[in-house]
């Protein structure tokens, strides 16, 4: 059986500089980031003693594109890296497996780049929209790009120009441990006497995007009111720290009145099961997503990881967590009760069964969707695959580069 490599390519739109990549995630494993590898190709009696100059950028957009009146602007670019990439100003640069691979492939007018992300960059972010709303994403975006000029600082023009979006994402890491968080709550009722207690435990701490989330809700009722039935969610939490602001979403639910009334005196332990999808929660505003593509395998926005001895307050760009959330209601007068139970949801690290189940289900939905797709074609000599970034997009959606 022949593995073959996908690569994704794109020309600047006079189709003289052209852009080769190996991936479009780039994963930050919290001690070192996985580094931006790829190829460039330009014709060389186009370039007439010219250069080109290749720069990583982030664009943090926090505002409505929509709302920029009066030179307000709701975003900022900032250049993370930048270098000349032809001629290559350092000779010695090893390269990669596949930048080697595809040095090899396209011949002496392909030349390789590096980009590094800096320590503590914030991992790719989109904030949905609502489904009429056409600008800009709001979120954490990177960028890489190539143009050709006489110096780094000339103007940049369109026609020799070319920008492909990535993504800079976690992974889980490899041990989930054997840690259950929980959560005991009570609450006691004016002129009543007792309490109802409420007890919540995960079976896990850290959930792969997909994953059942398991809850186990122990309530006893040592007062005079009654349960009338329970509401469980999985509460997404982002907070944005470009403008100090913090929101929640619900991204699962359901409401029960099994087991209920839990009458005074009696008590209740069931396990409730729910899901946190993207696919769930389309077109809904604000709930955010695992960077910028819209694929229709996207997920929800992982939780923020930091290292250890570091605490995610002083993490930057978006943080996301999340949480369960137990709702009891006690009645009119009783009102409700409710705990919170945070986790983590992240993406299963290469090598775990989980990964190789996740790859296995997006290959067959990729297989599906490049059938009969123009810009995707192989090369049996070398088993690479070339993938048009402008034509990833299934269904005539154009990829916002």
């Amino acid at each position: 059986m022949v593995v073959s490599v996908k690569v994704f390519k794109k020309a600047t739109p006079n189709g003289k500089v052209t852009f080769y990549l190996g991936r479009r995630d780039f994963i930050d494993h919290l001690d070192y980031c996985d580094p931006v590898d790829g190829v460039i190709v330009v014709e060389p009696e186009y370039l007439k003693n010219r250069k080109v100059f290749g720069q990583l950028a982030t664009i943090y957009r926090y505002g409505r594109e929509e709302d920029e009146v009066m030179g307000v602007k709701f975003s900022k670019e900032l250049i993370l890296c930048r270098e000349q990439i032809v001629p290559m100003t350092n000779p010695n640069m090893e390269m990669t497996p596949m930048q080697e691979k595809i040095v090899r492939k396209l011949g002496s007018h392909a030349h390789p780049f590096t980009f590094h992300f800096p320590p503590n960059s914030p991992s790719s972010v989109t904030l949905q929209q609502e489904g009429d709303d056409l600008g800009k994403p709001l979120g954490v975006e990177y960028t890489i790009r190539a143009y050709v000029a006489d110096s780094e600082d000339d103007r940049q023009h369109k026609r020799s120009m070319v920008s492909l979006v990535i993504k800079k994402l976690q992974y889980a890491p490899l041990n989930r441990g054997q840690r259950l968080p929980s959560s005991l709550v009570s609450k006691g009722f004016t002129f009543s006497n007792g309490k109802i207690s409420l007890e919540v435990t995960l079976d896990r701490e850290i959930y792969y995007h997909g994953e059942k989330v398991a809850a186990t809700v122990q309530v006893s009722n040592n007062s005079k009111k009654s349960v009338k039935s329970i509401k469980c969610f999985i509460v997404q939490h982002t907070e944005i720290t470009m403008v100090n602001a913090q929101f929640s979403k619900h991204v699962a639910q359901l409401e029960t009145k099994e087991g209920c009334p839990i009458t005074p005196g009696a008590n209740l332990t069931k396990t409730f099961y729910l899901i946190p999808l993207a696919a769930n929660n389309k077109d809904r505003h604000g709930i955010a997503l695992d960077g910028h593509l819209k694929d229709e395998d996207v997920n929800l926005a992982s939780s923020t990881m930091v290292q250890e001895g570091k605490n995610t307050g002083d993490a930057c760009g978006i943080v996301i967590s999340y949480s369960v959330r137990i709702k009891l209601n006690c009645g009119t007068l009783g009102g409700e009760m409710q705990t919170d139970v945070p986790f983590k949801l992240l993406q299963p690290a290469p090598g775990t069964i989980e990964k190789k189940r996740s790859n296995a289900m997006k290959k067959m939905k990729s297989i599906e969707q490049h059938r009969g797709v123009k810009g995707y074609y192989q090369d049996d000599d070398d088993n690479i695959v070339f993938e048009d970034f402008a034509k990833m997009r299934m269904n005539n959606v154009n990829m916002a580069d």
